[in-house]
């Protein structure tokens, strides 16, 4: 799959998964244009992307396509905290 087909898929994947998940109270629809790219790679075959979106949920996605077998997946991660912690001095 080439790089822009993945980041394509990655989009929308999120899409599908945010809108299937969202509480019917929050008359909220996420679209591709809310979706970015963090950081993405391609090694052989296969490519893995970072993935957020402009929701203030905390929510960030980790995207892998396996090219061998053609299967994408999907870990969704809630972000619990950022803290400065300071090394040194």
């Amino acid at each position: 799959m080439k790089n822009d087909e993945f980041l394509d898929l990655c989009k929308k994947t999120i899409v599908d998964y945010f809108n299937h998940r969202v509480e019917i109270t929050e008359d909220k629809k996420l679209t591709e244009e809310e979706v970015f790219i963090v950081w993405s790679c391609k090694t052989l075959q296969n490519n893995k992307a970072l993935v957020s979106t402009t929701v203030s949920d905390g929510m960030y996605y980790e995207l892998t396509y396996n090219g061998d077998k053609q299967e994408l997946y999907l870990d969704a991660y809630k972000k619990w905290e950022n803290k400065c912690i300071k090394v040194g001095e």
